[in-house]
């Protein structure tokens, strides 16, 4: 089972309806004994990341989210802000201190001629030491004007090009992250929720 985290922030509807699609189980929830008889986590998110650590704060879901992931290390799966809210700290719409979980920090994307917020479908470069070797999909949709910069690029599962190298995705242990909408991409969207929910990645 999947627990989708209801935090008041982000596109539950569509997350659920990409897993029921796929034949996941899963249910949409902030209630602390779902969360922890759940197989798995699915952090999704649209916003800033000061309103999403508000509210996660608000709701007494941090301290949950991070026994049960980086304790009992279960399967998690964090989408554009979730994946976001992962790292130590953000600037949206000033410095705020985020889960945690994954070194480094979450900036403005530099302008550089270009339009913010980066809007739409995006080509994506995987790291092939970091898992899904196999997929032919890489082309995902994205909505934000902020992005992940880990201090340990190791983590870095994928990569695209918005003015330059910019983080897609980053996968370390249990904890797969995506800052582009896989729920909002259509076929490759899918593909790469059920590899990761139904496959070993």
């Amino acid at each position: 089972m999947v627990a989708i985290i209801d935090y008041g922030l982000g596109n539950l509807a569509s997350v659920q309806k990409s897993l029921n699609f796929l034949g996941i189980k899963n249910l949409i929830t902030h209630d602390k004994v779902q969360i922890k008889n759940s197989s798995s986590i699915l952090l999704p998110g649209v916003g800033s990341f000061f309103q999403g650590m508000k509210n996660l704060k608000e709701r007494n879901l941090v301290n949950i989210l991070t026994e049960e992931v980086i304790v009992r290390k279960k399967k998690f799966l964090g989408i554009c802000l979730g994946m976001q809210l992962i790292f130590e700290r953000g600037d949206e719409p000033f410095p705020t201190k985020g889960l945690g979980w994954i070194k480094g920090e979450v900036k403005k994307i530099e302008p550089k001629g270009l339009i913010i917020p980066h809007l739409g479908w995006n080509n994506i470069t995987y790291n092939l030491e970091k898992g899904f070797k196999d997929s032919l999909e890489n082309n995902f949709y994205f909505i934000h004007s902020y992005h992940a910069k880990p201090k340990d690029f190791s983590c870095v599962n994928s990569y695209f090009d918005y003015g330059g190298p910019l983080v897609g995705s980053i996968k370390k242990d249990n904890i797969f992250a995506t800052q582009f909408h896989p729920e909002k991409s259509q076929n490759s969207g899918l593909i790469l929720l059920k590899k990761y929910f139904k496959g070993n990645a």
